[in-house]
């Protein structure tokens, strides 16, 4: 009887074990190598992201905690003086290399920078770094809704002066910061006209809050080399 016991006491371990190491595996899942793009999964309060050095930190850290920080990753924000830049302006197009990229999927979100600034918003495309889709406008999306990501830029990825929340340092009341939608997707889940923009659909509520009218503060990743 006692060998009985203790063989079931074995295997009552080894299950255990069986598991905890199942699920020691899931959390420790990585990305799939070949993401390149992604959605910050968290964001920020307000605008202040520490300026473009603090942005790409932001990225760096989020790319890490999935297996992928081995690659070097730039936030998709436009400023209008960049210390790293004889304090000149710096388009976000200009900070994440030339493509292709994709998502943590490994679908391709865009070949070529044309292809990218010509394109639109998309929940199934535009995923955070952990392949999870952003709370928008789309269909039973869980709220709130945070599609309004900051860049601070025009169309083609260009610097929108004055809406940059003083080159992501400012938590001004009387401010505000140009926002895309990742889903392309409008009040009532439209996709029409400058709502339809992933990087340029309109300015947020302020600097010092970005939750009113849709938005997490979070921010646009690519892996730039």
């Amino acid at each position: 009887k006692q060998h009985i016991f203790l063989l079931a006491a074995m295997a009552a371990v080894g299950v255990m074990s069986s598991d905890r190491t199942q699920s020691i595996g899931a959390e420790g899942a990585q990305a799939n190598p070949a993401m390149s793009f992604f959605v910050t999964s968290t964001g920020s309060k307000t605008a202040n992201l520490g300026g473009l050095r603090g942005a790409d930190k932001i990225c760096q850290g989020l790319a890490s905690a999935v297996g992928l920080g081995n690659k070097t990753w730039h936030a998709y924000l436009s400023v209008e003086r960049d210390p790293d830049n004889g304090n000149k302006p710096t388009d976000a197009r200009s900070r994440i290399g030339a493509g292709p990229w994709s998502n943590a999927k490994g679908v391709v979100v865009a070949k070529n920078l044309d292809e990218l600034q010509a394109r639109k918003g998309d929940a199934d495309v535009f995923l955070d770094e952990r392949g999870q889709r952003v709370p928008g406008n789309w269909p039973d999306s869980p709220k709130p809704v945070v599609h309004d990501i900051l860049t601070g830029s025009t169309a083609d990825g260009r610097v929108m002066a004055g809406k940059t929340c003083n080159d992501w340092t400012s938590e001004a009341s009387d401010q505000q910061a140009q926002v895309g939608h990742s889903d392309g997707l409008g009040p009532g889940g439209g996709p029409s006209g400058r709502y339809a923009l992933w990087d340029s659909s309109h300015e947020n509520g302020s600097c010092a809050d970005t939750a009113p009218r849709g938005g997490g503060g979070r921010i646009y990743c690519f892996a730039a080399k």
